[in-house]
């Protein structure tokens, strides 16, 4: 069959119609996966409020690793300088007079990394189980659970004073994971009964009719339906970090180092910082540090929950689409079948 006296078959026609290049592709998935999310989180004040909490601890991270301020040592400085005093010095000094920006600044690397690598721990061995054990079932997901429920059973805080002992971590990243050793049972265990009732969902019953293999089928059809819930739990797990271990820095039960802010407090305590208004800035500085990390990652992850959220994204979907077909309306496109 052809046109009207054109010549053309209406089929080849339509096959180069609908193909696709490689940069059209790439183009979709850019939108997709990179554009789209930004719009939506970017949308949210609490993202906003939060990346730029976030950037400013990375910022000094990056002021520590490359040596932009001065490391901190005892007697570097007058003795008890409170907060804007002198400029040079504008957070204060210690009893021993250490810098106590300094002392901020080049704790900062080790506890960002703690806190990365904690998160990533805890979350992702939990979505690794929780995902596998849900949506295999069975005896892979009695035997999962069960292993959770095991790990659940143990007394965190004992198990990690115990390993922090037996090993002695140094690494950050290593006790990033240390602390949160056993964090990922329960999370797992939430994820698990999430995902019973995701398997059974029409979509993903129909990729296994298909013949869709079983990674994918997590990928695609399970893992953007939990990781709203994922991404407010690592932000959970990393904020766990951060007060473990300041509380154990605090005890002494982690490597001692002078670059914490943990440590900070300590000596703090132990120099009546507690009792004396004039030594007040060497507690408050510290504390200030780490509920601003806190309240970072809090809004940070309340912002990203918006990009993993599927109604989110369906209504954003919905929006492109309308506007797409009010751009064609005035244009006055219309497609001739």
């Amino acid at each position: 069959m052809v046109t009207d006296g054109a010549g053309v078959d209406w089929r080849g026609s339509a096959s180069s119609s609908v193909t696709v290049t490689r940069a059209e592709r790439l183009r979709e998935f850019y939108e997709e996966t990179v554009l789209k999310p930004m719009l939506v989180a970017w949308s949210d004040s609490r993202t906003r409020l939060g990346l730029l909490i976030i950037g400013f601890y990375v910022s000094l991270a990056l002021v520590a690793v490359l040596g932009l301020w001065r490391a901190p040592s005892t007697s570097q400085a007058p003795r008890y300088l409170t907060l804007f005093e002198n400029m040079q010095y504008p957070l204060g000094t210690t009893a021993s007079g250490t810098d106590l920006a300094a002392l901020i600044i080049h704790s900062t690397p080790d506890i960002l990394l703690m806190v990365t690598s904690g998160g990533l721990w805890a979350t992702g061995i939990a979505v690794l189980v929780g995902t596998v054990a849900g949506y295999k079932g069975g005896s892979v997901g009695r035997a999962l659970m069960s292993i959770s429920d095991f790990v659940m059973a143990i007394p965190g805080l004992p198990l990690v004073m115990i390993l922090a002992i037996t090993f002695n971590p140094k690494n950050p990243i290593l006790l990033g994971i240390v602390i949160n050793i056993n964090y990922w049972a329960g999370l797992g265990r939430s994820i698990h009964s999430q995902v019973l009732t995701i398997r059974e969902n029409n979509y993903v019953e129909a990729s296994r009719t298909m013949g869709v293999s079983t990674p994918r089928i997590i990928l695609k059809d399970v893992l953007p339906n939990i990781m709203p819930y994922v991404t407010v739990n690592f932000v959970f797990a990393a904020r766990y970090v951060v007060f473990a271990s300041i509380g154990l820095f605090f005890l002494g039960v982690l490597p001692y180092s002078d670059q914490n802010w943990g440590v900070t407090l300590n000596f703090a305590y132990n120099g009546g910082a507690l009792f004396s208004w004039s030594a007040a800035h060497w507690l408050l500085v510290p504390m200030a540090a780490i509920i601003g990390l806190s309240v970072g990652l809090i809004l940070l992850g309340q912002g990203m929950d918006r990009v993993f959220n599927p109604r989110v994204r369906t209504r954003l979907t919905g929006e492109s689409a309308s506007t797409a077909s009010a751009d064609e309306k005035e244009t006055g496109m219309t497609e001739v079948l």
